[in-house]
């Protein structure tokens, strides 16, 4: 989907996200790294947030499902991209390698779906990320969901990556305002039971019905 410039950022290269809007954002790589402590709160609160097994739905280097396993809770973590998983793999983290939206264990029995990092716009269609991880989820389930503070409603965009000396391809990519969040919830068989305010960014607990 990002083309190869995601890998090339983990390892280290300046790189931006490209909207079609103009805006230009760097890519805040750092911040997903196993052992970053730039927004070691939240990370704090929305692990202390999760009741048993937990899967990580675009986990990238694996940061959170580190602290889940620290904590000894069960977990695992999906991510499309080789380097982040091989990443996550050599700190010895559980993850896979695969499209979130494909044949996954344990589906139907999880307690907890992560979806952290903006995750929840993934393919700039958050009703299908949505309802993905209402299906990996048991009865009563939980979906733990990052929405935007900010934003006020749906801004599904065209974007890419570029570096100094590169351009990836464009995909889709969506920020959702937390004022969508019960709605999108609803439409997909979820229930907003409540919102975490978590500094300036905020979590929307999301029940299977």
């Amino acid at each position: 989907m990002h083309g190869n410039l995601y890998d090339r950022a983990l390892d280290g290269e300046r790189c931006w996200i490209r909207y079609q809007d103009g805006r230009l954002q760097r890519l805040p790589v750092h911040d997903w790294l196993i052992g970053s402590r730039t927004d070691s709160m939240f990370d704090r609160a929305i692990v202390g947030m999760c009741t048993g097994p937990t899967i990580d739905l675009g986990c990238g280097p694996g940061r959170l499902v580190a602290d889940l396993v620290q904590r000894g809770v069960p977990a695992l973590g999906v991510d499309q991209s080789v380097c982040a998983t091989e990443l996550a793999r050599d700190s010895g983290v559980p993850v896979l390698c695969r499209d979130m939206f494909g044949p996954l264990p344990g589906t139907g029995r999880w307690h907890t779906a992560l979806l952290a990092d903006g995750n929840v716009g993934l393919g700039g269609d958050p009703w299908r990320v949505l309802q993905r991880a209402g299906e990996l989820l048991r009865s009563g389930g939980e979906c733990l969901a990052e929405f935007d503070p900010g934003k006020r409603g749906i801004d599904s965009q065209w974007v890419r990556l570029e570096s100094v000396d590169a351009i990836g391809p464009w995909f889709r990519w969506a920020s959702v305002g937390l004022d969508c969040a019960a709605r999108i919830a609803a439409d997909v068989g979820l229930v907003m039971r409540e919102v975490h305010p978590i500094g300036d960014r905020v979590i929307a607990s999301l029940v299977v019905r």
